[in-house]
């Protein structure tokens, strides 16, 4: 009887081109499913002890549904703070392939985001470096598919313009907090972001504090 089962099966799998696998065959999809529910678990479990100017959840899942979207696997992220932002951009990684480049200068944060990386399963997934953005950014090799901008406002124009060369075409460029006024230097990142014909930029209506969303379009 346990051998005509067997002899069964076995025709059925030829038959469709596909062995009749026992759960947990797939080591890869088994290893992505313990991550999404660890990830999960530690945002649930997070979401209201997010501080030192830490993104909200909605402009987390901002970030990730631009990442899963258009398939990026190339990021960089200016200013970790804790760590927020950057688990909800690598965990859209973990899916893509890619992995994150973030910066953060103070280094109380910048161990406070170790922390919540390796507690968040995601630490495979970035390259977290304890740096002045100032300096580091122009000497970033690159190229990348996906920035997000959330350090100080004053800097923004000069970030942008460090990393514009580096951002691939189709690639997207973010950054936070840039809607209810041009203070601190956002409306003059805005205008240059304005002046640059290539770019073209949204704002995601989902986001109370405003993430603005520029697609880097081919030359014509």
């Amino acid at each position: 009887m346990i051998i005509k089962i067997g002899l069964t099966l076995l025709l059925i799998s030829l038959c469709f081109g596909m062995p009749f696998l026992a759960p947990g065959f797939f080591p890869q999809a088994d290893t992505t499913e313990r991550l999404d529910e660890k990830v999960k678990n530690f945002l649930e479990n997070h979401r209201y002890r997010w501080r030192n100017m830490n993104v909200s959840e909605e402009d987390g899942k901002v970030l990730y549904d631009l990442v899963i979207k258009n398939n990026y696997t190339k990021a960089l992220e200016i200013g970790t703070s804790t760590g927020h932002s950057a688990i909800w951009i690598a965990w859209a990684l973990s899916k893509t392939g890619g992995k994150l480049i973030t910066i953060e200068i103070n280094e109380w944060r910048y161990r406070q985001a170790l922390e919540n990386f390796e507690a968040a399963g995601l630490s495979d997934y970035i390259d977290a470096r304890l740096a002045d953005a100032h300096e580091l950014v122009p000497k970033l090799e690159g190229p990348f598919d996906f920035v997000f901008c959330d350090a100080d406002k004053n800097w923004y124009k000069n970030y942008l313009i460090a990393v514009y060369p580096k951002l691939e075409v189709g690639g997207c460029y973010t950054a936070h907090n840039v809607r209810g006024g041009r203070r601190w230097g956002i409306g003059e990142f805005l205008d240059y972001l304005d002046s640059l014909p290539d770019m073209e930029t949204t704002i995601a209506e989902s986001s109370w504090s405003g993430i603005s969303i520029s697609y880097k379009k081919a030359e014509k």
